[in-house]
């Protein structure tokens, strides 16, 4: 009679292991589709801080010009694959909110675009800028 409760006694153990193996396989694939979900944000995260220091730095860089001259320009940036095309354009008919027309004052605006996740992908930033503002 000892002999069968003790060979019941292991069949339990051995559903109790299966069991818990199954338990763990189930959050050991939770934490690993979790795991591959933070690196995919933490890859765009890093994605878009790179895009946002490549559109501020060619955007300070028109700023700094002596001389602005309305126009685009086109170019690329390294090996990145992003294009970056940079618009100076003068505004027109301007004004404070004292109604009076402010002259020389210029729309400066830097647009990236670059090919990700399957389809074109842009962004943009612009200011202003008085058009004699580094001149002596």
């Amino acid at each position: 009679m000892t002999r069968s409760l003790h060979s019941g006694k292991r069949g339990f153990l051995l559903l109790e292991m299966i069991l818990a193996l199954a338990v763990f396989g189930i959050a050991a694939t939770g934490f690993a589709v979790a795991l591959h979900r933070m690196a995919a944000v933490a890859g765009l995260a890093q994605s878009e801080l790179r895009i946002t220091r490549i559109l501020e730095s060619a955007l300070d860089e028109t700023l700094s010009l002596p001389v602005l001259e309305e126009g685009t320009v086109n170019t690329s940036v390294g090996e990145t694959g992003i294009e970056l095309d940079t618009t100076v354009k003068l505004i027109e008919d301007l004004q404070n909110e004292d109604g009076q027309v402010l002259q020389e004052m210029y729309l400066l605006t830097v647009e990236a675009k670059w090919f990700a996740n399957g389809q074109w992908q842009n962004r943009s930033v612009d200011t202003w800028r008085y058009g004699r503002m580094y001149q002596p």
